[in-house]
């Protein structure tokens, strides 16, 4: 039946419900908007329609509490993240800047690297300033080795032992020929033999002496092994301290070079106690590695074995580097990171390994902040969806927060069955406020299976998916059409245009009331209507542009409706739309692409027969009924048997189904559509094809609210006018 003629057979029924064509879709007058074009319209900054997002958000930055950190809640193209990006830029400026962080070598604990707060900007100048103390410490105590004082002074020395080894030699001899025996220094040590008249005597004579002069031999030679074994021991001595004092030389020597640049350094870092500690370290611990300032062979002219020992040198000085974990030098105020990878060293940190000989090796300059210590001291923005996707993120992000520290650390050292060598650098402390971007079902699945999540994410801030259609929210939509043309370049909108598109955001809610939040599809229409009418040759866009931009994103989506609409069009998919029908409805059922969602109608039909009072839906029974749609047919049951069985059973047996479905129901607006053909085929009253039901019933018989209601209605009119 045609749709008019639909419509004048039900005008006599004199329906309450019954809503003028005139008032199925509300209309903006363009002159009700104060400008000629976009180009007068001031762009729009921050959001629009989330006054109890922003106030939570405001509340959540502010706030310094433990805890307090921000869950922003809300649907894609909401504008979640362009909102709190906009008041983290106004926020953070007037925040201070943080503090510079540096990681160094730990002499006392070579596998647990030191972490040296310092003030914005100045982590850097001492990276600065330690390279150019090692290049001024090598060319300083070079020179000072090769001077012709620091000569004299090692000559003297070893020429005072000499002369002290030669005196106890000397001695030692002496004391061995008064008692008529020779010393013989060897390898292996020293070796007294008996002399008679000055030649030694062979073992041969020995043996032939009386037993007397044996033992009085035997007596003296025992003295001088004793004699022998002093002399060595203080030999030992005299060359161990000569040891010292050529290291105590070369210790003065190179301290007196470099002193002054320790005392420079000192003097610049005198407010810095770690750094004066670390200063102190090193000065300690330089002295015994003077080799390494020592020029080495020209790399050309390098063998292997010198190869190694330049690598080697450049390693011990490496450890008097600085590395820069985070530099604040040029941060205007509190930092804001948004980490869009969030994995568990983008976000913690890691520790670099490097190629060496074959093997893999790493120091503290390996060692890399994370997103949570460049944030410290100011705002950390994540995606929820994304962190719990990344192994192990979600638990280092709450250990982090929960001891306000930052360990840094290797994913590997999770999973690994066997403890491994490696660094563990310093805990960091930790002052930041973390953000998480999700949507409203991610945030009631995390605050009810994680009891750390309401403890860590106290504030919450709850977009919604509409605002009032009012005066300032019309100026608002009008400057953020401004800001996307700005922002994008695009060609400017005029007022009729304007006026389309706040139509289109209060179709997009279904309510004449509302307009849509989504400001990311009223963006993508602002987009292609700027395209269209410059296809057109237009200088602005007007209202045609955006119509043509709606309808030619719709034609790019609605393959499968047209192709649904061909097979009820030919007879495939039997639908009726004229005449009257006994047990037989029009259902609207809505097919949701994710891009595009759009009414595809279908026939209902209920039988009835003789039995023990069983209500049974065909979905339901071979579960292609979705839990809601089982809802719906349930409370119909229920509705049923409340109206009709009250002093006897309902004596029958009902089947209700959707004709030429293959795929799962869900929802409950079939109910009252289900009960309609219930009733006709239990009453023998048909029903008129040309009105398609739809809507859900309680168990009292009333028809509740109906959603969808805009792309049920064109669905059907749609199949009503190709009919």
């Amino acid at each position: 039946m045609p749709l008019l003629a639909a419509r004048a057979r039900i005008e006599p029924m004199n329906l309450e419900l019954e809503v003028p064509p005139g008032q199925l879709r509300r209309r903006l007058d363009p002159s009700e908007l104060p400008f000629e074009t976009t180009a007068e319209v001031e762009a729009l900054t921050g959001t629009i329609g989330q006054p109890r997002a922003l106030d939570a958000i405001e509340f959540g930055l502010e706030v310094g509490t433990t805890g307090y950190n921000v869950f922003v809640a809300g649907p894609p193209g909401s504008g979640r993240e362009s909102t709190i990006r906009d008041m983290l830029e106004r926020v953070a400026p007037s925040r201070p800047r943080p503090d510079d962080w540096v990681c160094v070598h730990n002499f006392d604990e070579p596998d647990r690297p030191r972490a040296i707060r310092l003030p914005a900007g100045r982590g850097s100048e001492l990276r600065d300033d330690m390279e150019e103390f090692l290049a001024a410490a090598a060319r300083e105590i070079s020179r000072a080795f090769e001077s012709e004082g620091y000569e004299r002074r090692r000559r003297e020395v070893i020429e005072e032992a000499t002369r002290s080894r030669e005196s106890l030699t000397e001695g030692l001899q002496t004391f061995a020929g008064n008692r008529d025996f020779a010393l013989e220094f060897t390898p292996v040590g020293i070796l007294s033999v008996p002399v008679v008249g000055g030649e030694p005597m062979s073992a041969d004579v020995v043996e032939r002496l009386p037993a007397a002069q044996r033992r009085e031999l035997e007596r003296r030679r025992k003295e001088i092994t004793e004699e022998a074994a002093e002399a060595v021991r203080r030999l030992r001595q005299l060359e161990k301290e000569t040891a010292e004092q050529l290291r105590a030389l070369e210790r003065e020597t190179a301290l007196y070079a470099i002193g002054h640049r320790f005392e420079e350094l000192r003097e610049k870092y005198a407010n810095e106690p770690g750094v004066l500690a670390y200063l102190e370290q090193v000065e300690d611990d330089l002295p015994g590695h003077l080799r390494d300032f020592r020029p080495g062979q020209p790399a050309g002219e390098q063998g292997p074995f010198e190869e190694i020992e330049s690598r080697e040198r450049e390693t011990h000085l490496a450890r008097y580097a600085v590395n820069v974990l985070v530099d604040n030098s040029r941060t205007e105020g509190a930092p804001v990171v948004v980490e869009r990878h969030p994995t568990f060293h983008n976000v913690g940190g890691r520790i670099d390994y490097r190629a060496a000989f074959g093997t893999m090796v790493t120091d503290f300059r390996q060692v890399k902040a994370g997103a949570l210590l460049k944030a410290s001291g100011g705002f950390l923005v994540l995606d929820a969806l994304e962190v719990l996707r990344n192994p192990f993120t979600w638990d280092a992000l709450k250990r982090a927060l929960v001891s306000r520290e930052v360990r840094i650390e290797n994913l590997a050292e999770q999973v690994s069955i066997l403890p491994t060598a490696t660094l563990r650098p310093e805990p960091i402390p930790l002052d930041v406020k973390v953000v998480l971007v999700g949507s409203p079902l991610l945030y009631r699945l995390l605050y009810a299976l994680d009891e750390d999540f309401r403890e860590l994410f106290k504030v919450k801030a709850d977009f919604a998916p509409d605002m009032e259609w009012s005066d300032e929210h019309l100026k608002s939509y009008a400057a953020f059409v401004s800001r996307c043309v700005r922002e994008a370049e695009l060609l400017h909108f005029d007022r009729s245009a304007v006026a389309r598109v706040v139509e289109h955001g209060a179709r997009l809610r279904e309510d004449q009331r509302k307009l849509s939040t989504r400001l990311l599809e009223i963006s993508d229409v602002v987009t292609e209507a700027s395209f269209w009418a410059g296809k057109a040759g237009r200088e602005v866009v007007t209202a045609e542009d955006v119509d043509r931009a709606i309808a030619k994103k719709e034609f790019r989506s609605n393959l499968l409706e047209e192709r649904l609409q061909e097979l009820i069009e030919d007879g495939t998919i039997m639908i009726d739309t004229d005449g009257a029908r006994v047990g037989q409805v029009n259902g609207l059922p809505v097919l949701d692409l994710g891009d595009y969602r759009f009414a595809r109608p279908s026939r209902v039909t209920a039988s009835v027969s003789l039995g023990r009072g069983s209500i049974e839906s065909i979905e339901r029974q071979i579960e292609l009924s979705g839990p809601i749609h089982s809802k719906g047919f349930l409370i119909l049951a229920g509705y049923m048997a409340g109206k009709y069985a009250q002093e006897w059973p309902l004596a029958l047996r009902a089947t209700v189904t959707f004709e030429q479905s293959y795929d799962e129901i869900e929802g409950d607006s079939a109910s009252s559509t289900e009960l309609y053909a219930l009733l006709s085929a239990l009453s023998g009253l048909p029903l008129e094809q040309g009105i398609a039901v739809t809507g859900s019933v309680n168990q009292h018989g009333e028809v509740q609210a109906v959603g969808g209601v805009t792309t049920k209605i064109e669905g059907f009119y749609a199949l009503c006018e190709a009919k």
